[in-house]
């Protein structure tokens, strides 16, 4: 997937990275390197250019499915329509491999995402 250029000021693809009570818990689920992951996340931030940025918030609802990853649309996605979109049991490597390479495709609003990370969207909280 070729990557989308960025215009100065505007607003990156972004990830929030859920680290609260449940996902990130090595005793929920074990077996997860849930700190590689959160590295790997952040390494390709640094590699993109600018194109995307990682944060870590607290508990974001959804607990039975954690580990949660919200992708949020850069400014040009959020132009074009894009809304977040709340990714569930992201616990291995593919589910990584499918949201950067979400990601660097541009993301919400720009380009689709992978079929596999389709079937692991879930519906953000109700307030």
């Amino acid at each position: 997937m070729t990557p989308v250029p960025i215009r100065y000021g505007a607003r990156p693809c972004s990830l929030v990275v859920c680290r609260g009570c449940c996902c990130g818990d090595g005793g929920k689920n074990p077996g997860t390197d849930h700190a590689g992951q959160l590295a790997r996340l952040r390494e390709a931030a640094a590699a993109s250019g600018g194109r995307l940025a990682v944060r870590t918030s607290d508990c974001l609802g959804p607990c039975a499915q954690a580990n949660i990853v919200v992708v949020q649309p850069s400014t040009e996605g959020r132009r074009r329509g894009g809304r977040a979109a709340w990714v569930g049991f992201t616990l291995d490597e593919d589910c990584l491999d499918d949201i950067l390479a979400w990601t660097a495709a541009g993301g919400p609003g720009i380009a689709p995402p992978p079929a596999t990370l389709a079937l692991q969207m879930i519906d953000p909280p109700k307030n």
